[in-house]
Order: structure tokens, then sequence, then C-alpha cells
């Protein structure tokens, strides 16, 4: 069944379907007709059965709520380096189907590329589609929000509002660290914060090692192999998961 993110609060048992984007994909491209079914996701993340009632008004009328809640039991945030190329367009769609709850990316001090305040509008607008797209297919029940930051220093400030923050260190990998990643994920505990650090292709400098440090980050290995800048995130997200949903 197609599932479809709704902003706002729904008021009432009608909803008109007003995005653009949305309309074109339920009655063009998916055809959907009077008495079809979809599910409807709005901003308080729950989500809703709904039936197409008229389709020239594009109206839809909400059947029940539905017990289905697929989001981590951890607010987990992505923060790289800017990378090269497409690589946030792939790490933001990959980390939404993962069930990251916010994406971050900061002028690292290695980071090859530079944006201006335009081009990071711009990119930020093209991530947050990407992310949409993401979260309808893997059936989430929230969008994770997009921030690119235009100077470091903003993003530090950002950074002790987090309940752990773990630091992915090439030089702890290369060192044979393999605890301090498995320990600190066996005492999360649910709704806590989550902030994951990536560096950009060049890694994390030992400046930035030290600043993050003095926040309260702790240094972590991600296994005997060095991966690359947009491998790293999804590994985190992929432990995550093992270490709190799949438990048994």
């Amino acid at each position: 069944m197609q599932e479809y993110f709704i902003k706002g609060l729904p008021s009432g048992e009608q909803v008109k379907v007003t995005d653009k984007d949305i309309s074109k994909h339920m009655f063009t491209v998916m055809r959907l007709q009077v008495d079809d079914e979809v599910v409807l996701v709005f901003d308080d993340g729950i989500k809703r059965l709904a039936r197409i009632s008229d389709r020239d008004e594009q109206l839809l009328t909400l059947v029940e709520d539905l017990v289905d809640d697929v989001e981590l039991p951890v607010a987990v945030t992505i923060a790289m380096g800017f990378p090269k190329g497409d690589k946030l367009e792939f790490v933001t769609q990959k980390a939404t189907e993962l069930g990251a709850s916010q994406l971050w990316a900061f002028p690292a001090d290695w980071s090859v590329v530079r944006w201006d305040a335009k081009k990071l509008a711009k990119k930020a607008e093209k991530l947050e589609k990407i992310a949409q797209g993401a979260a309808q297919q893997s059936k989430r029940n929230k969008i994770p929000s997009v921030q690119l930051f235009a100077h470091k220093k903003d993003f530090l400030a950002e950074v002790a509002q987090f309940d752990q923050i773990f630091l992915a260190y090439e030089e702890s990998a290369k060192q044979g660290e393999q605890a301090q990643l498995v320990k600190g994920l066996s005492q999360l505990e649910p709704g806590q914060k989550i902030l994951f650090i990536f560096g950009p292709e060049g890694g994390i400098s030992p400046a930035e090692v030290a600043d993050l440090t003095d926040l309260g980050a702790v240094s972590v290995g991600l296994g005997p192999r060095i991966l690359r800048a947009e491998t790293a995130p999804l590994y985190a997200l992929s432990a995550v998961s093992v270490a709190l949903e799949l438990k048994g």
C-alpha cells in the first residue's frame, strides 16, 4: 500500500491533497480511484489509513489510525564533513532508509568542496526531497530533517545537546580499537539523542578530534577495515539497529 507524508495535522475526517508532487504521484502515476486506500503520515508521526473519496477534488477520508511505528528507539543524527560529488545525496537516501532522524553536514578542515549560502540552500532543498522519497519508500513514520552548516563553529555549537556523541575516527580503527562502539551502544536508552560524526574523504583532522573530544565525543573504530566517507554512516546506523532492535 502506498504511503504519503502530509504536512500539518489532520483536522476532521476529510483531507485534501494540496502538494503537487504527492497529487501527481497519487492520481497520475498510481492512477488511484475512488475507494482505493493509502496510508497518510502527518507531522505527528502517526500512520492513518485513508480512502479516496473524491478524485477530482483530491479528497481522502481518514478511516483509522494504524499501530505501526518503525522508528529507531533512539534519535540518531548523522553529521559528516562536506564530501565530494553526490555522496551527500547517497548518504541521505540510505541513512533515511536505515532510520536516521537528522542529517547534518559541515565544512570540515579536510573537506575539498566549499559551498556558498546559495548553493547550500539549493543542496538542502534537494536533500530534503530525497529524504522524503526514501522515507515513503521505507515506510517511515517521520522524515529526517536536513541541515547544512555554512560554518563549522555553528555545527560545533549544536553538539552539546546530545546524550551520546560518537566520533568515527580512522586512527581508532587502525589501532584496533573495537570496544568503545560496542560499549557505547550497550548503554543507549530509549528516547536518547545520539550523534555520529564522520569526516569527509580525508577524514577528521587532529584539531577537530581535540575540539569534539572537549565537547564530549568518544572516538570509536568501525571495525578492522577502513570505510569510505559514504559507507561509515550506514555501518553506524546498522550497528544501532542490531544493538537495539534485533536483540530478540
